[in-house]
């Protein structure tokens, strides 16, 4: 478990350093699809059913069609971290989350090796539903809700526990405000990030966030490891 400055025991995958790798990840993707892959946001829903919605009202229905895909691949990543975390949630060691990690990064590095216009839409597919196992599978920072793939929410919670600390003098809300600032300026630098080295590396960029992701699995997996040894320690107490 990991302890915060608050005294609160987390899970590995709660920590605020887990959740800012995260941030830069879907700051990245965001960047890699709109900007590589056809304009289309891998994880902002929200945009891509503005953007189908106007493509309709200008009779533009292949477009309204390459906005949908995406829309229905994020809601389908939903439905399968249910299922995996139903699955494996009570599993020693290996558990629901490790399984969505690999998943994502295993896609990432497919998709590296996939050049543009090759297959666009199946990337802004495989993008999306990486996107929605990580914002459905990381919901939590020390915790606190939160979104490691958009940042309307965070934002909305770091001005709102700012407010608590200062209208109501509570003085833990300091903390998690900053917290959640630091998650948007993740996301934030994930994006310049991915905006410059797309550019750069094009397809093969997106290798980076499948690098963050497999770092994530070894630390967490580390950290069920050690879990693992400990408790069996403690049974032959």
């Amino acid at each position: 478990m990991f302890k915060n400055t608050l005294n609160i025991d987390a899970p590995i995958h709660e920590s605020t350093v887990i959740g800012l790798f995260l941030a830069v990840v879907g700051g990245f993707l965001d960047a890699y699809t709109y900007i590589f892959r056809g304009g289309v946001f891998a994880n902002a829903q929200t945009g891509n059913m503005v953007l189908m919605g106007i493509s309709v009202s200008k009779g533009d229905y292949i477009k309204t069609g390459l906005y949908f895909i995406p829309i229905f691949a994020f809601f389908l990543g939903i439905i399968v971290t249910e299922y995996l975390k139903r699955r494996f949630s009570n599993t020693d060691f290996i558990n629901w989350q490790h399984i969505t990690l690999g998943i994502e990064a295993v896609l990432l590095l497919i998709i590296g090796f996939v050049p543009k216009q090759t297959a666009d839409l199946a990337v802004n597919v495989a993008v999306s539903f990486v996107c929605s196992l990580q914002v459905n599978s990381f919901r939590k920072v020390m915790g606190e809700p939160y979104a490691t793939t958009m940042c309307t929410g965070n934002l909305r919670s770091a001005a709102d526990q700012l407010c608590r600390f200062l209208f109501d003098k509570k003085q833990d809300s300091l903390i998690k405000s900053t917290r959640y600032f630091l998650i948007i300026f993740s996301f934030c630098c994930g994006a310049a990030a991915g905006a410059v080295l797309t550019i750069m590396y094009k397809e093969m960029s997106v290798w980076i966030c499948s690098g963050l992701l497999f770092v994530v699995l070894g630390v967490m997996l580390l950290d069920s490891k050690k879990q693992t040894v400990n408790e069996a320690l403690r049974e032959k107490v």
